[in-house]
């Protein structure tokens, strides 16, 4: 295994990081936008190749936007919400819903959200597409306004394309059982058909509004079908925000991440369903806040993320394989366009890298899509 490039700080200047960036670098509009009218179904699905072994480019998305949770929902990707940009900065949370067709090699409009909103957690469950918590943004001094309620939609309704008047679907998004507490850059999972949540971030008193309103949490809710209520399960022992996740076999990964007092992490810890039981394994090779990460032939990929000390900060290149049999990770060919708050869906025995931004914070949001193919 080689080195990391970078060994960024612990870091309580995260706060100024991240409001200086959105509401001076990103220049963050506070009207939301919506969900564009026309589908990028006519954009070519050629794949070309890249010179980093592994790699290869697809049909990029057909708006720039970070802060993402794709999914994957009945051999579709689906992507909704997220902050949309204007030449890279970002302009505010979207409610655009889009759905890739590997068959096509193509993206299209979806049935967008009911309201715009940044981080939502998407993830398919119980026959619909959930979008869950996150946040909204009402006013440029309030920019992380955490949820707690979400929507679902039917499998079906999920893979409309959009099309313009008469042709508009009656159905819309149907609310969801509310979380015990509103919740935002939290990993989620299903397991044993029930729906999990951890981590991430809430409202450390009344205020929430600002990221200094916020505090880390270890609290583990599920969620046993679309008519049951909330519970509680095990704690994961590593409280922190903008992790990633991911199921090999029963076992449930979560890596990376950062807190809001300390920067990134490089903690990495399985939850065991059946035990109600996390444990804790080995460690990603560096701290990765804002990173992704898929499963695929029974081991962990883990992708971008970013830093912010020291100053002025930056992305992530790096990429790793983590192996449940050696409990070991190792480097496998960085990213060609390494970028933060992005994405990553396992389809068809490939790794889909998504959107994100290839500068920190809010600059140089980014419309890529890569697919990763292990050797």
């Amino acid at each position: 295994m080689r080195h990391a490039k970078h060994n960024p700080a612990s870091l309580n200047p995260e706060f100024r990081s991240r409001r200086e960036v959105l509401l001076g670098l990103g220049a963050v509009s506070v009207t939301a936008c919506t969900a564009p009218s026309t589908s990028a179904g006519d954009m070519s699905p050629e794949r070309v190749e890249t010179a980093t072994s592994g790699w290869s480019t697809s049909t990029p998305l057909p708006l720039a936007v970070q802060e993402i949770y794709p999914t994957a929902l009945q051999g579709r990707i689906h992507l909704a919400g997220g902050f949309v940009a204007e030449s890279g900065a970002i302009t505010g949370p979207t409610n655009a819903h889009q759905v890739f067709d590997p068959e096509r090699g193509a993206w299209s409009a979806g049935l967008p959200l009911p309201t715009a909103r940044h981080h939502p957690h998407l993830i398919a469950f119980d026959g619909h597409l959930i979008a869950l918590g996150g946040f909204e943004t009402p006013s440029a001094d309030a920019i992380w306004v955490m949820q707690s309620s979400g929507w679902a939609i039917t499998a079906d309704m999920a893979t409309w394309e959009s099309a313009a008047g008469e042709n508009a679907p009656m159905e819309s998004w149907a609310s969801v059982p509310t979380l015990p507490r509103p919740a935002g850059e939290a990993v989620t999972a299903v397991i044993d058909a029930n729906l999990h949540l951890v981590g991430g971030r809430r409202p450390a008193a009344e205020a929430n509004a600002t990221w200094q309103d916020h505090t880390d949490t270890s609290e583990h809710f599920i969620l046993g079908g679309l008519d049951s209520v909330w519970e509680t399960a095990a704690p994961i022992p590593t409280a922190r925000n903008s992790a990633a996740a991911s199921m090999i076999g029963e076992n449930w990964h979560v890596v990376g991440g950062r807190t809001v007092a300390d920067g990134n992490t490089s903690a990495h810890e399985v939850y065991d369903a059946r035990e109600d039981r996390w444990r804790t394994v080995a460690p990603l090779p560096q701290g990765q806040g804002g990173l992704a990460a898929a499963s695929l032939g029974g081991k962990l990929y883990a992708f971008g993320g970013e830093y912010f000390q020291p100053s002025p900060g930056g992305v992530f290149s790096e990429s790793w394989v983590y192996s449940p049999n050696e409990d070991a990770w190792s480097s496998i060919p960085e990213m060609p366009s390494p970028r933060h708050g992005l994405g990553a869906v396992t389809l068809n025995d490939e790794i889909y890298v998504i959107g994100g931004a290839l500068g920190v914070g809010g600059q140089e949001t980014s419309a890529r899509v890569e697919i990763f193919t292990p050797q």
